[in-house]
């Protein structure tokens, strides 16, 4: 029975033993690896031996992170107050500092995103960050590399999500978007009307040139009208057509 007890109490203590030094990593992550507090080694992916109580892990996730930045409080270069949001993508690419360098390098991360979202945007006017936000989203994205590169941190893509305007704001650019469609409006209606009196001059021309081009432009209008509206029309005939018409008696 002692010994039966002793048999179970070894393979239990082998059990626990392969359970803390066997570790199996996935593809997407890397174990950083301390032995005894000092670095040793990245490890993975697949299975991986760990010396209980002396070795210890953690692991990394290298997929690509979204992290949301929420809306912060922006004062412009041109003293107008908006909220803007963004969002920002990044991976671990050196899982050694990103463990060692940094306590907490996605909250890290979510800091610096958000205090480099209002120092950019309050260097820049109002209508560049609403005409060129892919200039501010590049000049985001290389800030951000720039500054996490020391943690091992590869920030790939930055993109401003919204940017909410004060109500007076708002109505302020939308009567002045239809103040700009008005007069795109007025622009294209004279240009019509410049377009149509040089059509006008020209057939005047023509028809001063070769008068009976006004006959049979007169003729045409009277059969389109026949056509249109099922009704008599009464209309007199030109000088020419009478006087072609009249008959010369000869005189006694």
């Amino acid at each position: 029975m002692g010994i039966g007890l002793s048999f179970l109490f070894i393979v239990i203590i082998i059990i626990l033993f392969l359970q803390a030094s066997i570790k199996i990593i996935n593809e997407y992550e890397r174990a950083v690896v301390l032995r005894l507090g000092k670095f040793l080694a990245v490890k993975g992916p697949g299975i991986i031996l760990l010396i209980p109580v002396i070795d210890r892990m953690r692991k990394i996730d290298l997929r690509t992170v979204t992290l949301d930045v929420p809306p912060q409080e922006v004062i412009t270069k041109d003293n107008v107050s908006i909220k803007v949001s963004a969002v920002v993508y990044f991976r671990v690419v050196e899982p050694e500092k990103a463990f060692l360098q940094v306590e907490d390098y996605y909250y890290a991360t979510s800091q610096l995103s958000q205090t480099t979202l209002r120092s950019v945007c309050g260097q820049a006017e109002l209508d560049e960050i609403l005409s060129e936000r892919e200039k501010l989203n590049l000049k985001l994205q290389e800030i951000l590399d720039a500054d996490t590169e020391p943690w091992g941190v590869k920030v790939s893509k930055v993109e401003i999500k919204e940017i909410d305007l004060p109500e007076e704001m708002k109505r302020a650019m939308a009567k002045q978007a239809e103040a700009e469609r008005e007069r795109r409006a007025k622009i294209i209606s004279a240009d019509g009307e410049y377009q149509a009196s040089k059509t006008l001059l020209e057939a005047a021309k023509i028809m001063a040139e070769n008068p009976i081009t006004l006959q049979l432009r007169y003729l045409q209008t009277l059969t389109e009208i026949a056509t249109e509206k099922n009704s008599t029309i009464l209309f007199p005939l030109p000088i020419e057509i009478l006087k072609a018409m009249t008959y010369h008696f000869p005189s006694k």
